[in-house]
C-alpha cells in the first residue's frame, strides 16, 4: 500500500486520469503489436517470391561506414553502442524490364520511403506533400507495430543511394542503406544493406536468441525489395537474395570510407 493509502488520502484526480490514459495507451500498443505480428506472420507464410538465404561468419570488413562528425550527437545510436554480435546484412533483387532507370527509381524511393514498406506493418512520419528529397541531417521515424518504432537520421544521399543512421529508441544500433544500380543487360538491381547490433539486451534476446526480430526484419526488407521492383515497373528475377554475415566481436568505433554502389 502506498503512503497516501496508509494516511487515508485519495489520489489526485489528475493522477488517476493520467494513469488511466497510460493504461489505455498500453492496451492500444499491445493490440497494435498483436495485430501487426499476426498480419506479418500470415503474409510471411504466404510469401510467393523465393527467398534465397545465406549466413556466414563475418570479419573486420563488415564494420559500418563512416558517419560525418557533424551528424553525430547525444541521440546517435552507432553500432558500437549496441549489444551482442554485429549483423551485416544485404537484401537485393534484380528487376527485369524496368520502366525506370536506377536514378529515377531512387528519386521516387528517397522522396517517399513509405512506398517501400509493407503497409500493414510500417509507415514513415513525417510525410511531406509534395514529397521532397531528404538532406543529410533530416530525421524521421519508421513506425512499426508495438515497440518497434525506428527513429533515424539521414547521413548520406546521392542520386543512387540513401543511408540512414539509427537514433536513440531504435530497435537496432547502426546504419541502413538503400541503393540501386543499372546493369549492363538493361535490368536494375535494388539493394538494402544494414550494419547493426541489437540496441539493448532485451532486443538481443528477441533478435539473436529467439530470432523473432531478425525474421521480422528479413520479412520487411524482402517485401521492400519486391516493392522496389513494382515501383520500377518491372518484375522480380529469380527471387530475393539475403546474405547475413555475423561478426562476434563488437565494433569499437573504427571508421572506413563508405563503399560505392556495387556494380
Amino acid at each position: 500500500m502506498s503512503a497516501a493509502g496508509l494516511r487515508g488520502e485519495h489520489p489526485h484526480p489528475d493522477a488517476v486520469e493520467q494513469a488511466d490514459r497510460s493504461g489505455r495507451a498500453r492496451l492500444r500498443l499491445a493490440a497494435r503489436w498483436l495485430f501487426g505480428m499476426g498480419v506479418m506472420t500470415w503474409s510471411y507464410l504466404r510469401e510467393p517470391v523465393p527467398i534465397r538465404r545465406h549466413e556466414e561468419r563475418g570479419d573486420d570488413g563488415d564494420q559500418p561506414p563512416e558517419v560525418p562528425d557533424a551528424l553525430l550527437d547525444g541521440r546517435s545510436q552507432p553500432a558500437e553502442s549496441g549489444h551482442g554480435p554485429l549483423y551485416h546484412r544485404r537484401f537485393w533483387v534484380c528487376v527485369d524490364r524496368p520502366r525506370l532507370a536506377a536514378r529515377d527509381l531512387m528519386d521516387r524511393v528517397q522522396r517517399d520511403l513509405t512506398l517501400l514498406l509493407p503497409s500493414e506493418v510500417a509507415a514513415v512520419s513525417p510525410r511531406h506533400d509534395p514529397p521532397v528529397l531528404p538532406r543529410p541531417g533530416d530525421e524521421f521515424v519508421v513506425r512499426m507495430p508495438g515497440p518497434w518504432d525506428g527513429p533515424v537520421r539521414v547521413v548520406h544521399r546521392d542520386d543512387l543511394r540513401l543511408r540512414l543512421a539509427t537514433l536513440s529508441g531504435h530497435l537496432e544500433a547502426g546504419q541502413i542503406e538503400f541503393r540501386a544500380v543499372d546493369e549492363d543487360d538493361g535490368s536494375v538491381r535494388f539493394e538494402i544493406e544494414t550494419w547493426a547490433r541489437p540496441a539493448t539486451a532485451a532486443v538481443r534476446l528477441l533478435y539473436t536468441d529467439l530470432r523473432v526480430a531478425k525474421e521480422m526484419q528479413l520479412y520487411m526488407w524482402v517485401r521492400s525489395c519486391e516493392a522496389a521492383a513494382g515501383i520500377a515497373g518491372g518484375r522480380v528475377h529469380d527471387g530475393v537474395n539475403v546474405l547475413t554475415r555475423r561478426v562476434e566481436t563488437a565494433p569499437h568505433g573504427r571508421r572506413r570510407p563508405c563503399p560505392p554502389p556495387r556494380s
